[in-house]
Order: structure tokens, then sequence, then C-alpha cells
């Protein structure tokens, strides 16, 4: 698999920086601890990025997911949202909730889950991406968190793949074209 990497784009120690600063930043922006945080994972990308992110948050947090998908094949969007596994609560007005994405491309997903989940009467929602490629946004969002804002490769490992291969890598590295132009 580490012949199919161009180049590292993000080592293990720069996502550890990362994560620990993003974590930092959502401690102080969710200091009441009255309030309820849930961290809802989209699967399966994010798994990896919320483990080590969930680690480093010192106040309470609840976890859960949702698995979406925008993808037909493992390179282009179809832009119609399909949730595969969706979110089943009953206490969702009294929950903060934080997406967490591995990457956003077109924007157009996490779009449509914050207007999802506030229409399903979410108390609060926020978005938290590792990695955010806006060069390819087709809707006009912005995370309100973000670790790196990367150029427009097709990047795998720490949870991003490419037909379900690459995702443990310990780094994001970018795939060179002829792994995935078959």
């Amino acid at each position: 698999m580490l012949n199919d990497i161009r180049e590292i784009l993000l080592s293990e120690e720069e996502i550890d920086r990362l994560t620990t600063d993003l974590a930092e930043r959502i401690d102080r922006d969710y200091a009441d601890r009255n309030k309820r945080l849930l961290l809802l994972g989209i699967l399966k990308g994010s798994v990896v990025f919320l483990a080590d992110l969930m680690k480093k948050i010192k106040r309470p947090v609840e976890i859960d997911f949702m698995k979406v998908s925008s993808y037909q094949n493992g390179t282009t969007t179809t832009g119609k949202i399909n949730i595969i596994l969706d979110l089943h609560r009953s206490d969702l007005s009294q929950l903060d909730i934080l997406v967490v994405e591995d990457i956003i491309d077109s924007g157009k997903t996490l779009s449509y889950l914050i207007d999802y989940l506030k229409l399903n009467g979410a108390r609060s929602v926020k978005t938290c991406t590792l990695l955010d490629k806006p060069s390819r946004r087709q809707v006009d969002f912005s995370p309100d968190y973000c670790g790196a804002e990367i150029p427009d490769h097709f990047v795998v490992g720490y949870g991003l793949d490419f037909a379900e291969l690459y995702r443990t890598l310990p780094f994001v590295g970018i795939l060179k074209p002829e792994v995935y132009e078959k």
C-alpha cells in the first residue's frame, strides 16, 4: 500500500497536533458542562479521527453515528444524499450536536445533514472536519472546526479510503493517480 502513496500530506505528528488543537477549541466553545454535547461521527471515514478527537476533549461527550453517502463509486459524487444509517434518538432537543467528518469536498452532505438534524429537533448543530477542500465546494458551506485546508488531491489514510483500502495508514497521503484512474 505504501507504494501507492505519492507523498505524505499530513504526518502522524501533524495529525496529533491538529486533533489536540481542535479538542482545545471545542472544550472552550462548549465550556458549559450542563449542556449535552453529542459527537456525531459520519461512518466510515470519521472513525479514526473521532476516536482520537474524543480522547482529547476534556468535557463530557456522548457519541453516536450516522452513515451517509453521496458517492456512486470511489471517486465521483452523485449529488444525491443517501442516509444509510440514521440517528434515532428521542432526546435531540436536549443535544448540541457536533458532526465529525473526515473530509469535506463539495459540502453538500454536511449542508444537508445540518438542515436534517435541525429539522429533527437538535438544539444546535455544528461541524468539525479533519480536512477541508474548499476548492471543490459546490454549496456555500464552511465547517465550524477545521484541522487543515488541503489542495485538490485524492487523499487516503487515517480513516480515508479508496475502495475500502488505505484507511489504516497512520498518516494522510496523496494517492498516485494511476491507482484510482484504472
